[in-house]
């Protein structure tokens, strides 16, 4: 019998009540069923159940929630708010997708392919200064346009992914 190599599917499921940071740099599939307080950094997808109760700050590939957020979303490629979701807090997903019945009381910001030093500001969570320092010093992939600076979001991402960024 042939020994066959496969990429087996990491899921982590979460049915407890957690605090902290859980931040995953390699793509894995999250399920949080129960309560979580902290920070949340996921490669992949996350899914936040209908019973889940999530007080954090969020940021992920794919994010489907069903439960209850209070903090804000950053998702890098879809946003799914399920019928049962009840977001309080900013979003900000390149993708996004309401169903009927979901609730957000917040702000949505749609992220582009492309940022300013603004924006990436925001995106990063650094100040604008350590931005305008790291694009005129060539330490963030980015082009100048004019007086003003663009960077695409894929290069930011894997920029932030390979461990180059500097807080």
């Amino acid at each position: 019998m042939a020994f066959k190599k496969r990429l087996e599917e990491k899921v982590l499921d979460v049915d407890a009540s957690m605090q902290g940071t859980l931040s995953f740099k390699d793509p894995v599939n999250l399920r949080i069923n129960g309560k979580f307080e902290g920070i949340l950094n996921t490669r992949g997808n996350l899914t936040i159940g209908s019973t889940a109760i999530v007080f954090a700050d969020i940021s992920g590939d794919n994010i489907i929630v069903g439960g209850r957020v209070k903090g804000k979303i950053t998702a890098r490629e879809r946003l799914t708010l399920l019928p049962t979701a009840i977001i309080e807090g900013d979003i900000y997903p390149v993708r996004l997708n309401i169903a009927e019945g979901a609730i957000l009381e917040g702000i949505c910001t749609m992220l582009h392919d492309f940022m300013n030093s603004e924006e990436l500001a925001r995106y990063l969570e650094v100040d604008l200064k350590s931005i305008l320092d790291w694009a005129n010093s060539g330490r963030v992939p980015g082009s100048k346009e004019g007086e003003d600076w663009k960077f695409e979001r894929k290069a930011i991402d894997s920029w932030v992914a390979s461990g180059k960024i500097e807080r």
